[in-house]
């Protein structure tokens, strides 16, 4: 079995995903037990992956924080309030800022990275620059921003 990361993050971004969408219908007959959602979505992938704690990290993490990321992507896009960011725009941005903000166990730049690829692979045509924008602009503001890191990465890309 191989160690996938990024197909951790798929994992995850799916079962943030169906649990807004199954929420949003409040119908009764549909569970909503997230717990549930994220076993059926790992068993799919048990023969090929073996990351389950980092995915069940993930979903817990971006649940038991979504207030305060939601509170954190609201000043980050001010034209559009929560309940109107397209569903998987949302889960990939509570994905990603419980991993860039909260948890802070990968580099910024890879955590962003990430999100920018799943909002490539999930989302709309304008997903990928919306995640960019309104991560970069959180983390900009976040106390542990290093703008260094943006200056080498901009003369590297220079000397490209």
């Amino acid at each position: 079995m191989a160690s996938n990361r990024h197909l951790g993050r798929v994992v995850a971004l799916q079962t943030l995903y169906e649990y807004d969408f199954r929420q949003s219908l409040a119908l009764p007959e549909l569970t909503s037990d997230i717990n549930k959602m994220l076993e059926r979505n790992l068993a799919v992938y048990a023969d090929n992956f073996e990351e389950n704690d980092f995915v069940r990290d993930l979903v817990e993490g971006a649940m038991k924080n979504q207030q305060k990321i939601d509170d954190m992507i609201a000043p980050a896009a001010p034209e559009w309030p929560i309940d109107q960011i397209a569903k998987i725009d949302k889960a990939v941005l509570r994905l990603s800022l419980y991993e860039l903000m909260i948890k802070r166990e990968v580099p910024p730049k890879v955590a962003i990275n990430e999100a920018v690829e799943l909002a490539k692979a999930f989302g709309g045509d304008n997903s990928s620059k919306f995640v960019n924008g309104v991560l970069g602009t959180i983390y900009r503001q976040s106390d542990f921003y290093e703008p260094e890191e943006d200056t080498k990465a901009s003369k590297q890309k220079d000397a490209k």
